[in-house]
């Protein structure tokens, strides 16, 4: 069961004070984040600014294969098209699902600056059909499209969401019967897929005065019922943490587990994974097939574009796991994804 819905026009702090992630008007980690602190932010700033590496974004636009209505339409049930960065696109139950919707040209508060996508999504958004639902995982830029989300609006017939994301996108002019928020390990069914949020390692805000206003999730998402279902794991953004085995424990075993693999770094290892976690992160869900996610779109980090492609390809051969990295735009059948054809390297 959902907590209440409530339709404001702001982030009202200690909405949501029943919450075990709750403390002082602001969620928290299960295991306490350690904060950059402002000489630390200062530094990881300058290092943006003074040590990119050259092919932190790539020489040409990476490969993308364009999607039409008619494409999706007629695919079969179980498939599964990567729009970019976390942004998927899921045809269950004969129905559409989209994850952390990112069209715009940057994932940023500004149009005229921050990271600037590597490659145009493979369908626009006007082209999309009905869309049952959309899945947020949290409330940052490269996750939380504004201008996509209103677009989408109209042709979503619901939002899930964390705690408090389902308020912002109320603000913006969602209508509140179309939005639904969820604690860790609550959830619902709609249209036969059973959707529950399941614990993160993150963070949230979207300025400089609400951190931390709003939960983050990762989404444990099954078709169908019984011998016959369909499990997909969805990391949303996320450090490595203890509650990937308890998800696992809870939820596993996975057809497809998407787990965050890229914009990491030694400065910020409480927030995102570096590929070594991901793998370990994927067996502890108990994957079965694993999906390298939030990579391949946008420069978050001070890494090639390709290093997350690249370790996490090489560390899952030798542990002898079935690694899916599809070029963006591609069709997967969830049950028996086509495996990784490095497509990064051309």
């Amino acid at each position: 069961m959902a907590y209440s819905i409530l339709s404001c026009t702001s982030l009202p702090a200690n909405t949501y004070e029943q919450s075990p992630q709750q403390a002082g008007g602001k969620f928290r980690n299960a295991a306490p984040r350690e904060a950059p602190g402002f000489a630390k932010t200062m530094a990881i700033m300058w290092r943006f600014m003074t040590d990119k590496p050259a092919d932190a974004v790539p020489a040409q636009p990476p490969q993308v294969l364009p999607l039409t209505q008619a494409d999706l339409l007629k695919a079969p049930d179980l498939s599964l098209w990567r729009l970019g960065h976390s942004t998927m696109l899921l045809k269950l139950q004969g129905q559409f699902w989209l994850t952390d919707p990112v069209f715009s040209e940057r994932a940023s508060p500004f149009s005229f600056m921050g990271p600037k996508r590597f490659h145009a999504p493979p369908i626009a958004i006007d082209e999309l059909p009905p869309i049952t639902g959309v899945v947020l995982s949290h409330d940052h830029y490269d996750h939380l499209d504004h201008a996509a989300i209103l677009q989408l609006a109209p042709k979503v017939a619901h939002f899930v969401t964390p705690l408090g994301v389902g308020d912002r996108l109320i603000a913006w002019g969602v209508p509140a019967a179309k939005v639904q928020q969820f604690d860790w390990w609550q959830g619902t069914t709609i249209a036969g897929v059973k959707l529950v949020a399941t614990p993160a390692q993150h963070f949230s805000g979207r300025t400089l005065s609400d951190g931390n206003l709003t939960l983050w999730a990762s989404w444990m998402i099954q078709a169908g019922e019984g011998a016959d279902a369909t499990r997909i794991f969805f990391s949303g953004d996320t450090g490595y943490f203890d509650g990937f085995k308890a998800i696992g424990e809870r939820f596993g075993p996975f057809d497809l587990a998407m787990i965050e693999t890229g914009a990491y770094d030694a400065q910020w290892p409480d927030v995102h994974m570096q590929p070594e976690e991901s793998l370990q992160a994927h067996l502890d869900v108990k994957g079965r097939h694993l999906m390298p996610i939030h990579n391949g779109t946008f420069d978050l980090a001070l890494h090639a574009w390709t290093d997350p492609f690249d370790r996490i390809t090489a560390l899952a051969e030798k542990a002898g796991v079935p690694l899916v990295a599809p070029v963006m735009g591609e069709r997967l059948d969830i049950r028996q994804p086509a495996l990784s054809k490095q497509w990064w390297k051309r």
